[in-house]
This record gives structure tokens, C-alpha cells and sequence, in this order.
């Protein structure tokens, strides 16, 4: 990790903070909203010597889903949110404070769901940051570690100013379209949205119940048969009707 800069000075904290998101290798793709949004869950996970981070897109409804991560894990673990419905990271979203978690174990009963399919994935802690500015929030910088343990003043400074560049990435006009539609990227990695109301539609004919109602099966399915909320719905849309009771 490279030497700490005061966030006193917070001009050069800043600098420095970015300086650590340009370092991060492109690998000859276009600069866009979902790449710099990529770089950023890169330098924060190695600055702060974590095991992953994602950024995950929130609106009132609850999660969107995942735009960018530092790895296939950290993706995951941050789709749990999505599947599940609940935890740290909607809280910070909702309370526009970040959220601090340093041993799952001791969430208070928080997020019952959530907590227990973190544990089951390894998760010790978690650190979720709101995406926002005033009262407009987009989503959630989440970062995740594999053993217990809080982030220090510097560390939690750190990871503020990562959240805010990464607001400033979504609010430099990219992020929507001039009609406000999403930029491409973005909606590309957003596309499995419209297969999970798919199946949400399918779930409600098929059951006879409401399209919330649907949207409850599905992520209760997913949570009891340990499966990402995507996949059940691909095989709702492939032809697999749920069961009529949740723990059929």
C-alpha cells in the first residue's frame, strides 16, 4: 500500500486518492462510465488492502444491480444484496451514510437473510458507502474483507473519497443518455434487470399472485436453493415453474 497522505490536506488527499484509479491498467478498452467505475473498485481494494469491492447502482426499489467490481467474487458478493432484498449496502443507501460492518457476526440481526448468506460465502466484514450527492443517491461503494476487522480513520477517509470520484464518474454527464436513459455500458451491464422482471411476470401468471408477491418467490428460491437471482430467473424464463409454497 502506498505511503498514507494526510486527509487534512485534503486537496492533496484527493490527488493522491485519483492518482491511484488513473494507475490502474486499462488494457486498451475506451475510457467509459463502467470502466472508470471498474478502476475504482480496483485501487480501492488494493490501497486498502482488502479482498474485493463492487459498485452497486440502487434506486428506490431497491438494488439495480452490479456495474463494476474487482472480481468475479466480489460481483457476487455483491449480487447478494439483489437476491436477498437487504443489507449494509441498501441501508447506506437509504440513510445516505456509509455503513460500517466489521464482523458480520455481530450485525445485530440487521439483516438476517443477508448476514447469513455472506457467512455462507466467507464474508467477515463489509463497508458500504452511498454513491450520492444532497438528496440524489445512485447506489453504493461496497468493500469486503475475509477476516474481521474496522477501518481506520485514514483507511475510512480513503475509501469516502473513492466513493466520491466515483459519484463524480456518474454525475460528468456519461452516465445517461440526452433522452436520460442509461449510456450504453451501463445498460449493458444492467441487462439481466429486464430477465428478472421476465420471470417476476411469468412467476405472477404462473402462481396466480402480485408482481411484488412474484418478486418475493423468486429471491426466496434463490436464497433457499443458494442460487443467484439471475440464474433462477433464466430457468423461470427457460420453462421451470416454482414450486406453489416457498419451501417446496
Amino acid at each position: 500500500m502506498s505511503a498514507p497522505v494526510d486527509p487534512q490536506d485534503p486537496h492533496r488527499f484527493y490527488a493522491d486518492v485519483r492518482a491511484t484509479i488513473d494507475a490502474v491498467p486499462v488494457d486498451g478498452q475506451p475510457r467509459t462510465v463502467t470502466t472508470t467505475l471498474e478502476r475504482i473498485c480496483h485501487a480501492a481494494t488494493r490501497r486498502l488492502e482488502l479482498m474485493g469491492s463492487a459498485v452497486n447502482l440502487i434506486s428506490a426499489g431497491g438494488p439495480d444491480g452490479v456495474v463494476a467490481s474487482s472480481s468475479p467474487r466480489a460481483r457476487e458478493l455483491a449480487e447478494l444484496e439483489f437476491t436477498v432484498g437487504e443489507g449494509p449496502g441498501i441501508q447506506a443507501f437509504r440513510s445516505r451514510r456509509p455503513v460500517l460492518v466489521a464482523d458480520l457476526t455481530r450485525s445485530d440481526g440487521r439483516w438476517p437473510g443477508y448476514t447469513s448468506a455472506a457467512q455462507s460465502a466467507d464474508l467477515a466484514a463489509v463497508f458500504a458507502f452511498p454513491l450520492h450527492i444532497g438528496a440524489v443517491g445512485f447506489g453504493v461503494l461496497e468493500l469486503y474483507a475475509d477476516a474481521p476487522g474496522a477501518l481506520d480513520r485514514d483507511q475510512t477517509a480513503t475509501a469516502v473519497t473513492y466513493a466520491q470520484i466515483g459519484t463524480e464518474t456518474l454525475l460528468d454527464g456519461e452516465a445517461t443518455t440526452a433522452d436520460g436513459q442509461l449510456v450504453p455500458s451501463l445498460a449493458t451491464a444492467l441487462d439481466y434487470r429486464s430477465e428478472i422482471a421476465q420471470a417476476q411476470g411469468m412467476v405472477m401468471i404462473d402462481l396466480g399472485i402480485s408482481v411484488s408477491e412474484a418478486l418475493v418467490r423468486l429471491r426466496t428460491h434463490a436464497f433457499t436453493h443458494e442460487e443467484p437471482l439471475i440464474s433462477v430467473a433464466r430457468k423461470v424464463i427457460d420453462g421451470y415453474v416454482l414450486p406453489g409454497h416457498d419451501d417446496a
